[in-house]
């Protein structure tokens, strides 16, 4: 009949409502008898109902020039919580809808004022705003001013990679990976360097300085935090996304003006503004005749095609992993100015990840298979009935956090795991005898008795190789589901968990369909430019 919304701090009493749930990290003392069941799936169905919105939203928030800065424009929801917010809008919309009268609990401030806009919800009063909004504010322009004095301090530093730049034919632009070294293998593009000796590689201005150097062996690795200016760092604190006035009212007013408050909460803005600027120098200075990067169409990567194509440069995008159907940055449908600032070219790992391309909207004329580079067949895995469990942890730390407290809730009933942390963020936890920590990949292990992995391409994997693999969906938010339409694999939440690890069955996928051969002659033939 109606939604109560309430503060944490303004409950009513429990004969008003029959059931309840929290959004967002709200302590309560709530029963939970009462507790709303099946939220993990409700949720993952409501994002999909609120992808096509969010796409159309970001294309005009994209219109903006300093959405260039920002995650929520560019629908990237491992970066930016929006489409969570708008899932959440959603089902409550649904909860007002109902029968039963429910309990929402929300102390996020933004949030609780667009959920009281709603019909059928009976708001308290809505928590305090401007602390938090000055916090933020506080917050975001020390982390940028930090990160401009960083970057100041490391152009200097680099400046003389300026001088071993040359016109090289082509060039790979990549994240500074933990995989990557200095003899030429790289995280992305696996041995590529190796094999085409004229192949130079150029680092993200994210990759740290201490790593740079640990990379540039040889000279055929420079960073373009080198091409940073000074002038330019003098701008890097007030580096944020600004909405237009008309972006900040209507139905996802609050929700806007929530995401620009956090995403300006951090130093983010400086650190793309800054490879806005890098990039632009270096291809201006340099002139490469192609450009290959691993693509996810963000912000910065649309920026940088169209510099690129102003300049004549041949770009390449590599999708360097697989494609779910909610990896929505992928879609061209938030590009403000559409296909104009796609790669000319996009090679794909196989064929599912161009098939969900095409979906979006992508030109086939644009999409070749390029192959698995970084993804190399593992022998076949004999799972042991009495073995760990194999965790592999995703880049979401709250994520992480709740595959290891289903874990620790385990151990009781003899349950052991092994726990891989994300590779680009590492989650510090206490180990135990029943949980161990562990750097090798779940293909060194022999004895795993099954696989569990939120958010992470290790579980395709793990798969693959006949592993019993299991996808975690962790409560009151979203773990982005990356496997290629079709794919389908068990899944559950940490109460089903026991469950899901001792009715796990071997999978039964087509490698070639997902991770497809390296057809070498193509990358020969596109880095030559043919």
């Amino acid at each position: 009949m109606t939604v109560l919304l309430r503060t944490s701090h303004d409950l009513p009493p429990t004969p008003t409502y029959s059931q309840w749930l929290t959004i967002g990290n709200t302590a309560h003392s709530l029963t939970p008898e009462g507790k709303v069941p099946g939220l993990s799936a409700e949720l993952e169905d409501a994002f999909d109902t609120i992808a096509k919105t969010w796409l159309s939203l970001g294309r005009e928030l994209g219109t903006e020039p300093s959405a260039g800065l920002a995650h929520t424009p560019a629908c990237s929801a491992n970066a930016s919580d929006f489409g969570l917010m708008m899932t959440w809008s959603r089902i409550v919309e649904k909860k007002a809808g109902a029968e039963e009268t429910v309990l929402v609990v929300c102390d996020d401030p933004w949030m609780f004022r667009h959920l009281s806009s709603l019909q059928g919800v009976n708001a308290g009063t809505p928590p305090g705003l401007w602390c938090l909004r000055l916090k933020l504010a506080a917050r975001g322009f020390a982390a940028r001013l930090k990160n401009a004095v960083i970057l100041a301090r490391d152009s200097i530093r680099l400046r003389h990679q300026r001088r071993l730049a040359t016109s090289s034919s082509a060039v790979l632009l990549v994240y500074g990976h933990p995989k990557s070294t200095a003899e030429g293998t790289d995280g992305y593009f696996g041995g590529l360097m190796k094999e085409s000796t004229d192949l130079c590689r150029m680092l993200h201005v994210d990759c740290a300085a201490a790593r740079v150097r640990e990379l540039e062996g040889g000279g055929r690795t420079l960073s373009l935090r080198a091409w940073g200016k000074l002038s330019d760092a003098l701008l890097l604190p007030f580096a944020r996304w600004k909405p237009l006035p008309r972006h900040l009212i209507g139905e996802w007013g609050w929700l806007v003006r929530r995401a620009a408050a956090l995403e300006g909460g951090t130093g983010q803005g400086a650190t793309i503004a800054w490879q806005q600027k890098c990039q632009h120098r270096w291809l201006t200075d340099t002139r490469p005749r192609i450009l290959v990067w691993p693509w996810e169409n963000h912000s910065w990567e649309r920026e940088f095609v169209r510099t690129a194509r102003a300049l004549g440069i041949r770009t390449i995008g590599y999708q360097h992993s697989v494609i779910g159907r909610q990896m929505l940055n992928c879609a061209a449908g938030s590009n403000p100015d559409g296909l104009a600032s796609l790669p000319d070219q996009i090679l794909c790992t196989g064929d599912s990840t161009r098939r969900q391309l095409l979906e979006w909207g992508v030109p086939d004329e644009r999409l070749k298979i390029g192959g698995a580079l970084r993804f190399f067949k593992p022998p076949s895995i004999n799972p042991d009935p009495e073995g760990p469990v194999y965790l592999a942890l995703p880049f979401d730390p709250e994520t992480a956090g709740q595959m290891i407290a289903a874990a620790h809730a385990l151990t009781d009933k003899g349950f052991r795991f092994l726990v891989k942390d994300h590779p680009m963020t590492p989650f510090l936890f206490s180990p135990t005898p029943a949980i161990e920590r562990t750097d090798k990949p779940f293909f060194e292990h022999p004895g795993l008795r099954a696989l569990v992995y939120a958010a992470t391409t290790v579980g395709l994997e793990s798969a693959l190789t006949g592993l019993p693999t299991i996808r975690f969906r962790p409560e009151g938010r979203i773990a982005i589901d990356i496997l290629p339409k079709g794919v389908r694999l068990p899944v559950t939440d940490a109460a089903g968990l026991a469950q899901a690890i001792n009715q796990a069955s071997i999978p039964a996928l087509d490698r070639s369909d997902i991770f497809a051969p390296v057809p070498k002659d193509l990358w020969q033939r596109t880095l030559a430019n043919d």
